[in-house]
């Protein structure tokens, strides 16, 4: 009797179902392989990875914040700290309820220990990002042997997609680190035909944290790959009900206590958070919409220096030569499994943003690595050259040029400007039509308070409820339109424009460049105050308020 673990041979008859056809190009044609033993672990591959990686994530964590995400994600554990909340995120002095908290924490933490600071809430997803190159390497090393997990591990450490996007103060660096936990170490517990229980714990505890980074989208890029890597490689022994009840239960486990903590306290948060957050964003997105091929570009600039064997790649997973079919093992199909399914799970959504996908590229580049190490072996410079260019570009780009594009697009990028406006507390400070919140960090205020374009008309009322009100307006056009908006009773008292100073050499040597760059900086185009016309009350006349229906 045939064993179901070892590859399906391809026989004259061929495939006489699509189950059958599906489990024949997996075992038969494309990963007939196995995996080559783990070998013994590196010391030396651990701390080159690991130095590699410091190097380009920690000597520059204090640049400015960029807007609007890393400004959000350092003000929200400002203002728990602050507050001493440890369970309702707060921005501006209101409930937060767009996201778990576990990076808040983790913020929280680094405040508490390093004091307040862009360089101390940045040094959490710069963390994040140095342990997921380390955990890729350790773990795959167990799936698809030493040479492989190493130079793929090393590919991961210079990719744009990974070290660059992932070190910036947003959700998704520590979400990668959690997913990708997860992917390799439910693949160390199915890759045989007996469960190891030990990994589907670790799978399914790295789950649950992921939950508390992003929510349940964690599941929907751990659980499909796994299960469908599990139906192809073993047929007939599938995982079972205990099995994926036991992963979600522990998952569970790890992530109910803040979200009953939060309904208890918040009860809307329920609808807010699962359904329009999660499900309604997905299906009909209200925001950063774009084309299904949005991810593209973004995937092929991201694998940096990996794009390059992207084509050696496809013909090695073709090749008909016996050497390397049995250099194929079903492990390098479920790492391809995992990257392409995050890109097409992502794809499929109408809302998008570039750092989505981040989960993807830890699994793609150790696949990669799978033909990065068998150059390696054969005496081929050119991984290593590759590799080392990237990583010497990388570090002026880290080091240089992201902290003067930062500095230059920062709404705090010329404080001389902004301060007078903005230090006198007892004079209410409202942004239009968005948050400006690197500027409420940097401030430490929490009492910046919004107003959409939609909501205008509040906005009118609440500038005549007070005797001078400084507006942050936060589109190139915001000015104009408010200015079109006001009534009689109110008047812009001062107003100044706040456009890119880019240096002369640039614009001599890059003219096209100021363009590229925009006109102001994000988030902030002008600061206005706004004055409510002596002897006028607080409110508006009836035909005001007619006039602004």
């Amino acid at each position: 009797m045939n064993d179901p673990l070892l590859p399906t041979p391809m026989t004259g008859a061929g495939p006489r179902s699509l189950r059958e056809c599906g489990r024949w190009l997996w075992s038969g044609l494309f990963f007939p392989g196995t995996a080559p033993p783990s070998g013994r672990l590196s010391w030396c591959s651990v701390a080159v990875l690991a130095a590699l990686t410091a190097a380009l994530l920690y000597p520059s964590l204090d640049f400015h914040l960029l807007e609007p995400d890393e400004g959000r994600y350092a003000e929200i554990p400002r203002e728990m700290w602050a507050r001493g909340e440890w369970i309702v995120p707060y921005l501006q002095g209101e409930p937060y309820l767009d996201k778990p908290p576990l990076l808040y924490w983790l913020v929280m933490l680094s405040y508490a220990s390093f004091g307040i600071s862009a360089a101390a809430a940045r040094l959490v997803p710069a963390l994040a990002v140095q342990a997921t190159v380390l955990a890729s390497y350790l773990l795959g090393r167990r799936a698809i042997g030493e040479r492989a997990a190493f130079w793929g591990s090393l590919l991961l450490a210079v990719m744009p997609g990974c070290v660059s996007i992932g070190r910036l103060l947003v959700l998704d660096g520590l979400l990668t680190l959690c997913t990708t936990v997860s992917l390799l170490a439910a693949l160390l517990a199915v890759r045989t035909g007996r469960l190891q229980w030990g990994w589907w714990v670790v799978a399914a505890v790295s789950s649950g944290l992921g939950i508390l980074t992003k929510g349940p989208v964690v599941l929907a890029l751990v659980v499909p790959p796994v299960w469908l890597y599990r139906r192809l490689q073993c047929p007939g022994r599938g995982l079972g009900a205990r099995a994926w009840l036991a992963l979600g239960l522990v998952a569970v486990a790890v992530s109910l206590p803040w979200y009953g903590a939060m309904v208890a306290r918040l009860p809307t948060f329920v609808r807010h958070f699962f359904w329009e957050h999660h499900v309604v964003r997905y299906l009909e997105p209200f925001d950063h919409q774009q084309p299904v091929w949005y991810y593209g570009p973004i995937l092929l600039a991201g694998l940096l220096p990996g794009t390059m064997w992207l084509a050696a790649l496809g013909r090695f997973l073709t090749s008909g030569d016996e050497c390397q079919r049995q250099d194929r093992p079903p492990e390098l199909g479920f790492l391809l499994l995992a990257g392409g399914w995050c890109v097409l799970f992502f794809s499929l959504s109408g809302c998008k943003l570039p750092t989505y996908i981040l989960p993807a590229f830890p699994p793609l580049a150790l696949a990669l690595g799978v033909v990065l190490g068998r150059r390696a072996a054969d005496g081929r410079r050119g991984p290593a050259v590759a590799i080392a260019g990237m990583f010497a570009l990388l570090l002026v780009a880290h080091h240089l040029v992201l902290p003067w594009y930062a500095r230059l697009r920062s709404p705090w990028g010329r404080p001389e400007r902004v301060v007078p406006y903005v230090l006198d507390r007892s004079r209410p400070v409202v942004c239009f039509p968005r948050h400006v919140d690197s500027l409420a960090f940097y401030l430490e205020r929490d009492d910046l308070r919004n107003y959409r374009s939609k909501h205008v008309h509040l906005l009118v009322a609440e500038l005549h409820q007070h005797p001078e009100t400084v507006v942050l307006c936060t589109h190139r056009h915001s000015l104009e339109g408010l200015r079109h908006f006001l009534p009689s009773t109110l008047a812009i008292a001062q107003a100044e424009a706040l456009p890119l100073q880019v240096p002369e050499w640039i614009e001599r040597w890059l003219p096209a460049l100021p363009r590229w760059l925009g006109e102001t900086p994000f988030g902030l185009c002008h600061v206005a105050i706004i004055r409510r016309q002596a002897g006028e009350g607080g409110g508006c006349t009836g035909a005001d308020r007619a006039g602004l229906q």
